[in-house]
């Protein structure tokens, strides 16, 4: 099955105003909301791992970095408290970093605002999407995220149980979508979309 980048990049645009609109407090509810659903949906996250796990140790995958791919219920209770601990930051929005009177009177305030739709790469570290998913929402942006290939089945699954918040929250699932496709051109594309994507961390 193709995978149109744009397309998705177009709908998480979109479902960023949502997430815009929330006040403070509702972006913390969903947080929370979504930490609650990575332990509800546990035993299908840790699935998803093994099947991860199994493919990377027929590949002869370095152990280091087998490591880093491992999830276990321990570490999920760690993913789930990073995401309850982003809840509980003070919120970025509406902040003014620096205040001033011009001579003629004119006041001049800059204040922090959401910036968009982010784009993250990263490599096999399943913790990333919740926690780069957790950031971006907080500060009331939407995120489209390409995690490594070792990972993404659990990356993918990780990914469901936010949405699945996102979704009970009455929110658009596409404030936090996942090119699950390891595909590398479609990187390229991502990195190209300057027109949808307002920052990209590759």
């Amino acid at each position: 099955m193709s995978t149109d980048v744009r397309a998705l990049a177009l709908a998480a645009r979109e479902a960023q105003r949502e997430i815009a609109a929330l006040s403070a407090d509702g972006r913390s509810t969903l947080l929370r909301a979504m930490a609650d659903q990575l332990e509800v949906d546990a035993d299908a996250i840790l699935a998803a791992n093994a099947e991860d796990l199994a493919e990377a140790d027929a590949a002869g995958i370095a152990a280091a970095l087998r490591d880093r791919l491992v999830l276990d219920r321990g570490r999920l209770a760690s993913v789930a408290a990073a995401v309850r601990a982003i809840a509980d930051l003070p919120d970025p929005v509406g902040q003014v970093t620096r205040r001033e009177t011009r001579p003629n009177g004119l006041k001049i305030e800059r204040v922090r605002l959401p910036l968009g739709l982010i784009a993250m790469i990263y490599e096999a570290r399943p913790n990333v999407t919740a926690d780069a998913a957790a950031l971006c929402l907080r500060a009331g942006n939407a995120a489209i995220l390409r995690g490594g290939r070792e990972a993404r089945r659990s990356n993918a699954a990780i990914a469901r149980a936010l949405r699945t918040a996102l979704r009970a929250s009455g929110l658009s699932e596409a404030a936090i979508t996942t090119i699950d496709d390891p595909a590398h051109e479609h990187v390229l594309t991502l990195l190209q979309l300057s027109d949808i994507v307002d920052l990209a961390i590759p």
